[in-house]
């Protein structure tokens, strides 16, 4: 299935698309709002990871739960995004806020969204154009909820469940955590950092390449909170391959005091 769109080819069809800027930095939530209107791609319009890609937080449920469907029903039609209209989500680093992005279009049945593979760098390294400032909003259209194009499960279901921990090494080993209640994985849980599936020049591997990265079976990714989980879910469906992913991932399980935790490699 395509999920990817290469500069050149959304050059070409531009103002076909409703475009989304996902930039964030962790710890900081102006920081995507400033880089957009430092430069962003014609017609692209911002998404804010922590008000327009999250839920509500209650200490217990993730850094960045998911939001209620109807809450993505309103940003979806806010934004301009009718049932046929083809979406392309990108940021400028690892692909993990485009892949959020990307990851709710298709929770919320939207098939014709994609992500711009190598983001905002590739755009410019080609010397196509940006704009400046505020983008201009599209014409609001209503967004029908369909049914979910991608799995995402809650805690109760990854038990028993074929478990792939998407954060470093160092953070799934548990030798450091920065963010989170407790250092360590869930018991069970493999490793694969999820920029392993981006080459040197920050696009998706392909082909053979990718194969060759991605688990046999049916994994579910999780991450720290649920986003960059979205980049493996994003590279299953390039490959053409099933997989699931845990939203409230490690900072929803941990924050669980009784919850079992893993350290050091997997026996």
């Amino acid at each position: 299935m395509k999920a990817l769109v290469r500069p050149e080819e959304l050059k070409s069809h531009l103002t076909s698309f409703a475009v989304l800027d996902a930039r964030f930095r962790l710890g900081d939530p102006r920081a995507g709002a400033k880089l957009y209107s430092q430069g962003h791609l014609p017609g692209a319009q911002y998404v804010n990871l922590d008000t327009d890609l999250s839920g509500a937080k209650t200490g217990k449920n993730g850094r960045h739960p998911l939001p209620t469907r109807a809450a993505l029903v309103a940003l979806f039609t806010k934004l301009g995004i009718g049932a046929d209209t083809p979406v392309v989500c990108y940021d400028d680093a690892d692909h993990a806020g485009a892949a959020r992005a990307w990851m709710l279009l298709r929770w919320m049945g939207h098939a014709n969204s994609f992500v711009l593979d190598g983001g905002l760098k590739a755009w410019k390294d080609l010397g196509f154009p940006v704009e400046m400032g505020a983008g201009k909003p599209r014409t609001p259209a209503p967004f029908p909820e369909r049914s979910p194009l991608v799995e995402l499960v809650n805690r109760d279901a990854i038990s028993g469940a074929q478990l792939i921990d998407v954060r470093s090494p160092e953070r799934y080993r548990g030798e450091l955590e920065p963010l989170d209640a407790q250092a360590g994985h869930i018991p069970g849980a493999e490793n694969l950092f999820y920029q392993k599936v981006l080459g040197s020049d920050g696009r998706f591997l392909k082909g053979d390449d990718l194969e060759a990265i991605l688990p046999a079976g049916t994994p579910t990714y999780y991450c720290g909170s649920g986003v960059t989980a979205a980049v493996l879910a994003l590279a299953s469906v390039v490959a053409n391959r099933p997989a699931a992913v845990y939203a409230g991932s490690w900072s929803e399980y941990s924050a669980d005091p009784q919850a079992p935790v893993a350290k050091g490699e997997k026996p």
